[in-house]
């Protein structure tokens, strides 16, 4: 088989469950991972695929059809500017959250931390698969980074991450909804989360890939505390952010007013910014 036939295969396949932009663009992406192609390329020789190609192809094929994200079956997601190792132990980054990196990015060199001279500590609270913690120290050059997260083996993909992109983070394991283990933690210019936040009674309407393959303890709160990730941080940053720090954090668009009331009764000032689609999906919040 060629390289067009195969990909006219993968979108007649992938329509029954996918739009068929989307099933498309993971058309594309599987052909570009498995042929080292690029689309233009393809199309422009439809070039014959040998055994072993074609094998994995299909192997590919058949854990896309179960609805497991294109991410994990391909164990890469691109983020910021970086392509991650990603697996089913950490969430697959969204664009929305690369937003709120570059929030930080552009805010940090507007103040006085990037002068290049004294490091600045930044806390990633929840890091999953690094990408948050990763691309600030690649942007960043004068920032100590910690990184936290309660997975050890969500630590072990953010440590191989940060192996590949050659950055010197400190990861931690903890479990920072327990306050005994604050103590081992710093104090930082910077503190910044992409906590869980949608409460288990919304998962019903998540699309099937989200709900049946990506990490349950990364997504879910209970239904009756779904705010406790903001209130830990908040009275955490109460005595962990230096004076003049800020908390940045990404939450869920239908409970931005009941998260900024949070940081408005710990006495910060917080701002709701909103993502390209004009929904609330990032905070910031300084000390008052």
């Amino acid at each position: 088989m060629t390289t067009t036939e195969v990909y006219n295969d993968f979108l007649d396949n992938l329509k029954h469950i996918y739009e068929e932009r989307e099933a498309a663009n993971i058309a594309d992406w599987v052909l570009e991972n498995v042929t080292h192609l690029k689309k233009w390329e393809r199309r422009r020789d439809a070039l014959k695929l040998d055994d072993s190609q074609l094998s994995q192809l299909k192997q590919y094929l058949v854990e896309l059809l179960q609805h497991k994200p294109v991410q994990y079956v391909l164990q890469e997601a691109w983020f910021y500017k970086f392509k991650f190792f990603v697996n089913e132990h950490v969430l697959i980054p969204r664009p929305e959250t690369e937003e709120l990196v570059s929030w930080i990015i552009n805010d940090i060199r507007d103040t006085r931390y990037d002068t290049g001279y004294d490091k600045f500590k930044i806390l990633d609270i929840g890091t999953g698969s690094g990408c948050i913690a990763i691309s600030l120290a690649k942007e960043l050059e004068n920032a100590y980074i910690t990184a936290i997260d309660v997975s050890e083996k969500a630590l072990s993909v953010a440590k191989r991450n940060a192996n590949t992109f050659q950055t010197q983070i400190n990861f931690i394991k903890n479990n920072f909804l327990d306050e005994s283990y604050w103590n081992i933690l710093s104090m930082y210019e910077v503190i910044v989360s992409n906590p869980p936040y949608i409460p288990e009674n919304k998962k019903e309407i998540l699309a099937k890939n989200v709900a049946e393959f990506e990490p349950g303890i990364a997504l879910f709160v209970q239904n009756d505390n779904p705010f406790i990730f903001y209130e830990k941080i908040a009275k955490f940053a109460k005595s962990h952010l230096k004076p003049g720090g800020k908390i940045y954090a990404e939450i869920h668009e239908d409970y931005s007013i009941e998260v900024q009331q949070i940081f408005d009764e710990y006495n910060f000032k917080a701002e709701i910014k909103k993502d390209i689609y004009g929904k609330d999906r990032m905070i910031k919040a300084t000390e008052m």
